[in-house]
């Protein structure tokens, strides 16, 4: 019994000095080390990015020589294939673990292997079409991993997909690779590029499918429509489609694509998916401004006026020296590229001594053309003046007017590279209500030259001209008045023209120019300075150039730059406060 007592226990010791032993194994059985990196500074940002073993500062390998080899194998394989994609093929790795707690990494990328030859062969119509002969020289012409180039796996993606994109980007729609090879010589570090590009079929457009229409016409899309039935496939078409289609108060979102099924390649249809925008809106405002003072504004707008895509804007604006109300219907887009409009207006403003109240109804017929829009209308206009100091008149008259402006900018809310040319021709004649013939001519220049990294230096020029043996009769409108906030600066508003009693009226002659530099010292904020000179006249022996100079603040704004301008008037000899829009397109 004493025997096996003995025998027991000292099992029992054995067992436990095991167990303490197997703990101790288990609890070092990871060890901290760092890992340093050597290797030249064009592959080191690669390596240390996506190499496992160097994402930490200190890094738990096993214990066991095993596990620790297998670590090692799979950090060269890691290094191989991130070189690889670099055009390294023939890498030399080691990785040294003499030195205690601390492991080298040494890289040698070798030689980038270069591209040796380039082979570029087309299946489907664009290879048996003879008329594409040339079409398939361009794009072998513009293939943009060149022999002698180097290899790098980026490149090679990004070269295969820009030529999928121009195969597919006009007729072949279901264009694809049949085959893509790099045939790469590790010793000679040469790489041989092949591709074969399966153009398919020439699609050919059919007919629209629209889905998510509500309670809009059905016709509405079909008159946003530039292709017609049977037209070519063209990407480029397609999204412009899309964009003028997403650009409509009618849509919140618009999303076109065809069928690129191969079997519907002659007739293909082209897939609309849209989402109905809110149709009505009311708006309220409040503002101020130098030239007309506080202002509040009531507005209301619905772009399905009857169910018929009609667009109603209308508003009530009421400032310190110009009240209006007006309502304007604009008709859905024809295909034409035009749109039509008729509206009403009433407006009343007391300005330098000029009351004026009209009423007018008018239509006119708008074109847009890439950045060319054009106005043709037509409007009859009732006008009563009353200047201070003068006679009051009034007058009935019926005008025709063209308009064309084109806006070649980099940005319209906030150009600093491009111009904008706006020309206008009206007139009257006394066969239709006017008192006298008269035609109304006026022309004006912006251009934006950018300076240095920010700044931008604005150069701006109009004139006008009035053709008629007086000025009796005619519209304010038809006539010329200057000064104000984006006019010349250091003058009131519409206080350059004619002085008929007390007051200031226009006049048939205009002519201003401006210089301004725009200096932005925050991405948001900045400082001009400008020389501004015009006047307004009634003969061009009487016009005299007034001159304004002066300083002011910018702010980009989510409407565009604001203009907190402070300018002096040469001839009055005094400083004039003047805020608003730097931008007037």
């Amino acid at each position: 019994m004493i025997l096996r007592a003995e025998y027991c226990a000292g099992a029992r010791s054995c067992l436990l000095a095991c167990l303490f032993a197997f703990c101790s194994g288990a609890l070092q059985a990871q060890t901290g080390v760092t890992v340093a990196l050597e290797a030249p500074a064009s592959v080191r940002p690669l390596l240390t990015q996506h190499l496992r073993l160097l994402r930490e500062a200190t890094v738990d390998v096993p214990e066991l020589a095993a596990d620790r080899l297998a670590l090692v194998r799979r950090t060269r394989r890691e290094v191989t294939d991130l070189l690889a994609t670099e055009g390294f093929f023939s890498p030399e790795v080691r990785l040294d673990r003499s030195e205690q707690g601390r492991w080298l990494l040494t890289v040698e990328p070798g030689e980038r292997a270069r591209i040796d030859a380039v082979d570029i062969q087309f299946e489907g119509e664009l290879a048996h079409n003879e008329a594409d002969t040339a079409f398939r020289d361009a794009l072998r012409q513009a293939w943009g991993l060149g022999v002698g180039q180097p290899f790098r796996q980026a490149d090679w993606d990004r070269a295969k997909q820009q030529l999928l994109d121009s195969v597919s980007r006009k007729r072949f729609a279901a264009a694809r690779y049949a085959a893509t090879r790099a045939e790469v010589d590790a010793e000679a570090a040469r790489v041989r590029l092949a591709l074969v590009v399966d153009s398919g079929p020439v699609f050919r457009l059919g007919e629209l499918q629209v889905s998510g229409l509500r309670h809009l016409p059905l016709d509405l899309v079909e008159r946003y429509r530039r292709s017609n039935p049977g037209d070519e496939y063209d990407r480029d078409a397609l999204l412009a489609f899309q964009s003028e289609l997403q650009s409509a108060p009618q849509f919140a979102s618009v999303i076109v694509d065809i069928d690129r099924d191969p079997m519907r390649a002659s007739a293909t249809p082209i897939r609309v998916q849209v989402s109905e925008a809110q149709s009505r809106r009311l708006g309220f405002g409040a503002g101020l401004s130098s030239n007309t003072g506080y202002r509040v504004e009531a507005s209301y707008r619905d772009v399905n006026l009857l169910d018929q895509a009609w667009e109603l804007s209308t508003a009530l604006r009421l400032e310190q020296r110009r009240q209006s109300l007006f309502a304007d219907v604009f008709l859905p887009l024809e295909r034409a590229r035009h749109r039509d409009s008729f509206g009403v207006l009433f407006d009343r403003s007391d300005l330098e001594g000029l009351k004026v109240s009209s009423q007018a109804i008018g239509a006119t017929r708008t074109t847009i053309r890439g950045d060319i829009e054009t106005q043709l209308g037509l409007r009859l206009q009732h006008e009563a003046l009353r200047p201070d100091g003068a006679d009051p008149s009034s007058q009935n008259t019926l005008t025709a007017n063209w308009g064309w402006v084109q806006r070649a900018v980099d940005d319209v809310l906030d150009p600093r590279r491009g111009y904008v040319l706006e020309v206008q021709v009206g007139g009257g004649a006394s066969v239709a209500l006017a008192e006298q013939d008269f035609v109304r001519v006026y022309a004006r220049y912006q251009h934006y030259l950018p300076v240095a990294e920010r700044d931008v230096l604005i150069l701006r020029t109009e004139a006008g001209a009035t053709l008629a043996p007086s000025r009796d009769g005619i519209p304010q409108d038809f006539l010329f008045r200057t000064g104000g906030a984006q006019s010349v600066r250091g003058y009131a508003y519409q206080s350059l023209g004619v002085k008929e009693g007390e007051a200031t009226v226009g006049g048939r002659y205009l002519a201003t120019a401006s210089v301004e530099y725009v200096r932005w010292f925050a991405p948001d904020w900045g400082s001009a300075f400008f020389i501004d000179a015009g006047d307004a006249a009634d003969s061009r022996e009487s016009y005299r150039l007034r001159t304004g100079y002066g300083v002011g603040g910018r702010w980009r704004s989510p409407a565009g730059p604001l203009a907190i301008d402070l300018a002096w008037s040469h001839e009055d000899q005094r400083l004039r406060l003047h805020f608003g829009v730097a931008v007037a397109f």
